[in-house]
């Protein structure tokens, strides 16, 4: 099998729980690995949950910064995507009163355009992945999810008018799929769209190009197999031609001849 080629990727919402994933394969497979986060020791502790060893053996290729995304200067941010293959985002609001009501209501949204722009003013030779994970229920911009009920897009609608999180999710989904049909000379994306998360190992995923069943109890995913996925694209660039400026909605892979 191929070796793959070395790589760097930032990684932001590294500590959590899939984000970590993310990290732990990529050290895994030899890549270089920068990450933003409000604490090294959580992230490392985490590391060592799924990756035993990770705080001593990946040491040189693990490069930490401690720190809020949005609390960065543009400066700073941009050190931190130049040089990168790739920019993984995999923020999300704290599933309480605070994280989901109180600010930044915009975290997912302002990042992914902070992160933009970063690579923008860097101005790379080559294009930068820029992956954003998002989940099924997050609708494409671009349309193409029209298999949604009435009555789900009636729920769907209430969701986006109460819940601030899945607002903002759609909102930087529907900002990469703008900015970059504006014309982006450093930037290709792909919003990664899991349907309902669980955890547990690494296995076989489908994908699809739209939403699968209803909006409820459509289907699952491990974490560990989103990560999967983003490692995927990152490294093999077939893959990655097969799905960028889409969002891929994924499932764990169900034999039906079972």
């Amino acid at each position: 099998m191929k070796t793959p080629a070395i790589t760097t990727t930032l990684v932001v919402g590294a500590t959590g729980a899939t984000g970590k994933h993310v990290v732990a394969q990529l050290l895994k497979k030899k890549q270089n690995v920068r990450v933003i986060v409000r604490s090294k020791q959580g992230l490392l502790h985490s590391l060592e949950e799924i990756l035993p060893g990770a705080s001593s053996t990946y040491t040189k290729a693990l490069d930490i910064t401690e720190a809020a995304v949005l609390d960065l200067s543009n400066n700073d941010l941009e050190n931190k995507v130049k040089g990168c293959d790739a920019v993984v985002s995999c923020l999300g609001h704290n599933m309480t009163f605070k994280g989901i009501y109180g600010n930044p209501r915009g975290l997912v949204t302002e990042s992914i355009k902070r992160l933009y722009s970063a690579i923008g003013d860097i101005a790379p030779k080559k294009k930068t992945k820029l992956i954003l994970m998002g989940s099924d229920g997050v609708a494409n911009p671009a349309g193409g999810d029209d298999m949604r009920t009435f009555g789900e897009r009636m729920v769907l609608a209430l969701i986006r008018a109460m819940i601030p999180p899945h607002r903002d999710n759609e909102a930087a989904a529907a900002f990469l799929s703008d900015a970059v049909a504006q014309g982006s000379e450093f930037v290709e994306w792909a919003v990664v769209r899991p349907t309902d998360l669980i955890n547990g190992a690494v296995s076989k995923y489908s994908l699809y190009e739209k939403p699968q069943g209803g909006l409820f109890g459509a289907g699952q995913t491990t974490r560990a197999n989103v990560a999967k996925f983003m490692v995927d694209m990152i490294l093999n660039g077939d893959l990655w031609q097969d799905w960028k400026f889409k969002m891929p909605v994924l499932h764990d892979f169900l034999d039906e001849k079972k």
